[in-house]
């Protein structure tokens, strides 16, 4: 009349080397995921940091940029940390090099 019936233990060493192989798969799917998430996640942004900083660094007098907010202008002077934009005839403004986003191409403002 007893429906359950003994269960045994089995021993860590029965299917060989299984101690390490369990530990292996138990990880493997958080490996996989740290794997893909740097590669989809994390070296794209890497990508993206490394190319506005040799942007900024090649910022010079008479390129053509727009800002964070969108402003476009013409770089009247670069020093370390600002430059200097013409928005319009005789109107300049002071930004940080980093609010810089794009460089445009050469002839995009005619206004200026």
């Amino acid at each position: 009349m007893f429906f359950i019936s003994n269960a045994y233990a089995q021993t860590a060493d029965a299917a060989g080397n299984a101690g390490l192989l369990g530990s292996l798969t138990t990880f493997a799917p958080i490996i996989i995921m740290v794997v893909v998430m740097y590669f989809l996640m994390i070296r794209p942004q890497q990508k993206r940091q490394k190319e506005l900083r040799t942007m900024m660094d090649a910022l010079g007098k008479g390129d053509e940029v727009i800002t964070v907010g969108g402003v476009l202008g013409r770089v009247t002077k670069v020093t370390d940390g600002y430059v200097t934009i013409e928005v319009s005839a005789g109107t300049e403004i002071v930004v940080q090099k980093n609010a810089v986003t794009a460089v445009m191409p050469k002839g995009t403002l005619k206004s200026l």
